[in-house]
């Protein structure tokens, strides 16, 4: 029985990893393939597996939302997000509350649902996803002008917590246990040790991880999981938000230099990609298609008002005052408001609630879910291209802490100036050391495999390779050259003993930089630093 199960596992994991290439061939969203998947395993599916045990995907989607939440702190950059901190912190708290607010008034007054009824919904859908916000922006590589990709992603990353404490605090409603003094307590206890946990957590393991050198391949990216799991656990254990908490020590790591760091991102885009997997795939498999017919229509009412009207009114309130967001900004920002993974968890956990409620919250929450994912998310390309959104020359990849992850080798470039001592010689000819390759010369649109008798000529870009270089006591750090600060309009040479410059970012120029190159306000500088 246990061979049987795992193969099935198996199987499905390798059919997820299909989808995943299928889906983006098509132009579907990858998670809405993992939705379908786990609805032909679900009840009424064709390989109907009976599951339909709540309180088991109850506690299951919580550990996968604990990753997806510290992931999406670990993989913002402070660099692109401090910008738009300011927004994105309005649209993640108040924002929540209007989005909560507003489609809790459409239910009781257009659908005729009970008051807390109306708002428990409202609650349980009122934030943004992370995982289909980052898995949609990644796949389809869309870089979006004006800071649009993390605002989108720092808003989406960070504004689960207070949905879980909305929803939290109707069900307290509902089932009659909630007070004025246990309000408030519990909203300060959730604020103040879910942030407080997290705070403490992240400079206990920050001191551990620059102090302590960590022995044995991979067990780095065991402390890390460790850390992340204590994150959620702690708080929740005492009255805080385990979520909040995840993605401030997610935040505070993931902005902080330790060795190792560059393969826990890899680590983590793996281990948070099995967790959205895991999410929608048990939302397929709790789905009863047959019980579908008596949520479709409110569902969809409900997804029709939040998509025209609650959205687009708590972006315009939010971000008009700032003055420097366009209608077209402001419209694709409020499109992108996706409805996800956190939904689902939500919805799951008032269906297991003691609560009494009425209206079928779960079905109506995969609905949402569902349309959302396949429409909105369908159309998030056409949406910005139509806006004059997209911006060829960004990459929405810079927005998380990622490096290049190296194998065996590693390519560079040098270019073949008027004057050079390469110039005119034969690669045999060149005194290479001995782990250093020329592998190709591009010269004009030739490309030419590099040989023995290649001449190198004036102009040319001549490919190297070389060995990977690997070290846990040396590091790159990013910094960005302020306007008025002490390195704008200074040489490099200047600042020698704060590291050395290995790459200045400038503009869409990347410069590689000699003692007297001048920094310029807005540079970004990879700086290498020994610890």
């Amino acid at each position: 029985m246990t061979s049987l199960f795992l193969i099935l596992i198996g199987i499905v994991i390798l059919l997820c990893i299909w989808l995943n290439n299928v889906s983006s061939r098509i132009g579907i969203p990858t998670l809405l393939a993992f939705i379908v998947l786990g609805m032909v395993f679900g009840n009424n599916g064709l390989i109907p597996l009976h599951f339909d045990d709540y309180d088991f995907a109850k506690e299951a989607c919580t550990v996968a939302l604990v990753f997806i939440m510290f992931y999406g702190g670990f993989g913002t950059r402070w660099e692109s997000a401090r910008p738009i901190v300011r927004e994105a912190t309005l649209l993640a708290s108040l924002g929540v509350v209007l989005t909560a607010g507003l489609t809790g008034l459409f239910c009781h007054f257009a659908l005729r649902w009970g008051w807390v009824e109306s708002f428990l919904l409202g609650s349980v859908v009122s934030s943004t996803d992370a995982a289909s916000v980052f898995s949609i922006l990644r796949s389809k590589k869309l870089g979006l002008r004006n800071n649009t990709a993390p605002l989108l992603e720092m808003e989406s990353g960070s504004n689960d917590p207070l949905s879980y404490m909305l929803t939290a605090l109707m069900l307290s409603i509902l089932k009659g246990t909630a007070t004025g003094g246990g309000i408030a307590w519990m909203l300060f206890a959730q604020i103040a040790f879910g942030a407080g946990c997290g705070f403490g957590i992240a400079k206990a393991a920050s001191w551990v991880l620059e102090r302590v050198k960590i022995k044995g391949e991979g067990y780095d990216s065991l402390f890390i999981l460790a850390v992340a799991v204590l994150s959620y656990a702690v708080p929740s254990l005492i009255g805080g938000n385990g979520y909040l908490s995840a993605y401030i020590v997610g935040i505070m790591l993931g902005n902080s230099e330790f060795p190792g760091k560059k393969a826990l991102v890899n680590f983590f885009d793996g281990l948070t990609g099995l967790m959205q997997v895991l999410i929608f795939f048990l939302l397929g498999l709790l789905a009863r298609p047959a019980d579908l017919h008596s949520s479709i229509l409110p569902a969809l009412a409900i997804f029709v008002f939040m998509l025209l009207v609650s959205r687009p009114l708590v972006v315009s309130s939010i971000l008009s005052p700032f003055r420097k967001y366009s209608f077209k900004q402001q419209s694709l920002i409020s499109f992108v408001g996706l409805r996800g993974a956190a939904s689902i968890v939500f919805a799951i956990m008032a269906t297991v609630d003691p609560a009494p409620f009425e209206q079928d919250i779960f079905n109506i929450v995969f609905c949402i879910v569902l349309v959302s994912i396949s429409l909105q998310g369908s159309l998030i390309p056409w949406v910005a291209k139509k806006f004059d959104m997209l911006d060829a020359g960004t990459d929405v990849m810079k927005t998380f802490n990622d490096y290049s992850e190296g194998t065996q080798m590693q390519f560079g470039s040098i270019e073949i100036t008027s004057g050079s001592k390469w110039e005119g010689k034969m690669v045999k000819d060149l005194d290479l050391p001995g782990n250093m390759l020329i592998a190709l010369v591009v010269r004009g649109k030739e490309r030419i495999t590099a040989r023995g008798d290649t001449v190198l000529l004036s102009g040319d870009r001549v490919i190297l390779v070389t060995k990977t270089f690997e070290d846990t006591q040396t590091f790159l750090m990013e910094k960005t050259v302020k306007p008025g600060g002490k390195r704008a309009g200074h040489a490099i040479r200047e600042f020698y003993s704060e590291g050395l410059v290995l790459l200045v970012l400038r503009g869409d120029k990347e410069i590689i930089p000699h003692g007297d190159t001048v920094l310029e306000a807005g540079d970004v500088l990879v700086i290498l630093r020994n610890r």
